[in-house]
């Protein structure tokens, strides 16, 4: 009877899910509008999504990654980092792999207005003589690697190697409505070669499943979670659809086709799609994005931004992303997004060159749509409609 109730307890401890909730806040791009500063900004900026998927090897020294890609992002969470603990707002991101927040060795003002890790008020900090450069776009951060308790949930990561900031230049940070970002991609993306959280987890024993889950709430106050070490299928309905990804770097599967009505309408011949929790928009190159914002019938304000009439959502169609050979409906209450009195597109255009080829992101407009799951042990996504 002992050895039954000891195996039970067993299973019971192997299902544990680690569930760690997400806020939504205004993106660095509302920020902005608010400040006046978006026309500004964007004049000096030149947003493309694509450059953050860029292969590593394209460039010498430093990984580049587009910061502009946070510029909607909505979706963050709170992380503790050393003993006793300091608490820093990031994004999980599964379009990255490294974790960073600033530091109190950071002299830019983006510093002196987000929280920043002390190491001299920590009594697990190790340091190390590592640097870490991470260029973005059109601004970049600097810093030096440390090893620390990252705590995550329930989860005390203990001996994380990670970045503490030491310069953060230019505007993109300094209204950023985030401290640092978490990095949720494969460890052969990672700057410095440093080990990503989820790797560590894993490698310590922290998790009883290879794999971590996301769900994203429509609902703009609360409800979403990223969930580490298991599934929780009462966030999602009917069954999970796997598909084997295509790069072990980022969380990147082959889409067979993009259509409307019935019509094909890009990736006809298949094509990549990366799906990623940083990208808050649903991306693609230009030239299609801009056939379907015709199609749609939305048009550009002032602002850059492809507006449509409210009253037109209930008439749109659906965008059906063909995936593995399962059809994936996207509503335009899905693409298109009520801000205040304003109808948005979801929809944005992205430069992609001949590094990448046809490429698409699945941002957060997809995956409210549906609970994605991200199984390192088996390297596949789960796919199924979100409750």
């Amino acid at each position: 009877m002992k050895w039954l109730l000891l195996l039970g307890l067993l299973a019971l401890s192997e299902c544990i899910v680690h569930k760690v909730p997400l806020v939504r806040k205004k993106s660095l791009r509302k920020n902005l509008i608010e400040k006046g500063l978006l026309q500004d900004y964007l004049k000096t900026h030149t947003p493309n999504p694509a450059t953050k998927y860029f292969p590593k090897e394209t460039f010498a020294t430093v990984s580049t990654e587009s910061m502009e890609n946070y510029l909607d992002a909505e979706y963050f969470g709170t992380i503790s980092i050393g003993t006793p603990p300091q608490d820093f707002t990031v994004i999980f991101d599964t379009g990255s792999s490294n974790l960073w927040v600033p530091s109190t060795y950071c002299s830019s003002l983006a510093c002196a207005l987000h929280k920043r890790f002390n190491p001299e008020d920590s009594s697990t900090y190790q340091g190390t003589s590592e640097t870490l450069s991470i260029t973005y776009g059109t601004g970049s951060m600097t810093g030096i690697l440390g090893y620390d308790t990252v705590k995550v949930g329930s989860i005390e990561d203990t001996n994380q190697i990670f970045g503490l900031s030491k310069t953060e230049p230019g505007l993109t940070f300094l209204f950023a409505p985030f401290d640092g970002i978490l990095g949720l991609a494969y460890p052969s993306i990672s700057s410095s070669d440093a080990t990503p959280v989820f790797d560590n987890m894993w490698n310590e024993g922290l998790v009883s499943q290879d794999l971590f889950s996301v769900y994203l709430s429509s609902d703009d106050e609360k409800g979403s979670l990223v969930m580490f070490g298991g599934i929780d299928s009462s966030y999602y309905t009917g069954s999970l659809n796997w598909v084997p990804v295509s790069y072990e770097g980022y969380w990147q599967i082959t889409m067979d086709s993009v259509s409307i009505n019935g019509e094909t309408i890009a990736c006809a011949d298949s094509c990549q799609a990366i799906v990623d929790t940083g990208t808050s928009l649903l991306t693609g190159p230009t030239s299609a994005i801009s056939n379907i914002q015709s199609y749609i019938g939305a048009s550009k304000n002032l602002l850059g931004e492809n507006v449509i009439s409210c009253s037109a959502i209930d008439s749109l169609p659906d965008i059906v992303f063909t995936i593995n050979g399962i059809q994936y409906p996207l509503p335009a209450s899905a693409y298109i997004l009520k801000e205040d009195d304003d109808c948005i597109s979801g929809l944005e255009g992205m430069n992609v060159d001949t590094y990448t080829g046809e490429l698409w992101i699945l941002g957060d407009v997809f995956i409210r749509q549906y609970f994605t799951v991200f199984d390192r042990a088996n390297n596949q996504l789960g796919l199924a409609a979100a409750v």
